[in-house]
């Protein structure tokens, strides 16, 4: 089995669509060990608890020194045996001791087509709206690995999502939403499934 951590910082429809798909047998050979969360009263930490995975709050208010907060976090990690990171809507930029540490272990979900409108300042609703200022036709969700840059690492999955005539952000942000969860759950998928035919479990 994949141990599987998720790193979160609001609502986690992202985290509940793997949750759904480990359940369902969408995804196989994986296993959540660990949900992260940069904030306490985030939503995503009753969804995982609803479905008894042991959760970990790291935010400023618990550890309010960046050097602090990234100790605990790894350690959180190292200790849960996480063998695949999934950020799912994770609001911070890790520090390069994590992301050297778990090296090739951790993704990101993002909400357009990477490389276009994404980097510092590009989340949320800002990307949907920037899509749209520039009159694109389309837009997407972007499926990657995280190394030192941001939103720079190698793609794993993309799915394009059009931008419909008289679209709003808020429309926008839906329907890539949907697509999110999609790309999201075959992503895990698609690394559990490697990591088994590489120990002869497939």
């Amino acid at each position: 089995m994949l141990n599987t951590a998720v790193m979160v910082s609001g609502g986690g429809t992202n985290l509940q669509a793997i949750l759904d798909a480990i359940e369902s047998g969408e995804i196989e050979g994986a296993r959540l060990v660990l949900v992260i969360s940069s904030r306490a009263d985030a939503r995503a930490l009753s969804r995982a608890a609803a479905h008894g995975v042991p959760t970990f709050v790291a935010g400023k208010a618990e550890f309010p020194l960046a050097e602090e907060r990234s100790a605990a976090i790894a350690s959180a990690l190292r200790g849960a045996g996480a063998e695949l990171i999934v950020l799912a809507g994770y609001m911070h930029v890790l520090e390069p001791r994590i992301i050297r540490e778990f090296e090739g272990r951790i993704i990101n979900i993002h909400p357009s087509l990477i490389p276009k409108y994404c980097g510092l300042g590009f989340y949320g609703k800002r990307v949907h709206r920037a899509v749209l200022a520039a009159g694109e036709r389309e837009s997407g969700a972007t499926v990657h690995y995280v190394d030192e840059g941001v939103d720079t690492g190698p793609i794993l999955l993309q799915e394009r999502v059009p931008v419909l005539e008289g679209d709003d952000a808020d429309g926008l942000a839906a329907r890539v939403l949907e697509t999110e969860h999609r790309i999201l759950v075959r992503a895990v998928n698609l690394l559990a499934k490697e990591k088994n035919r590489k120990n002869g479990e497939v």
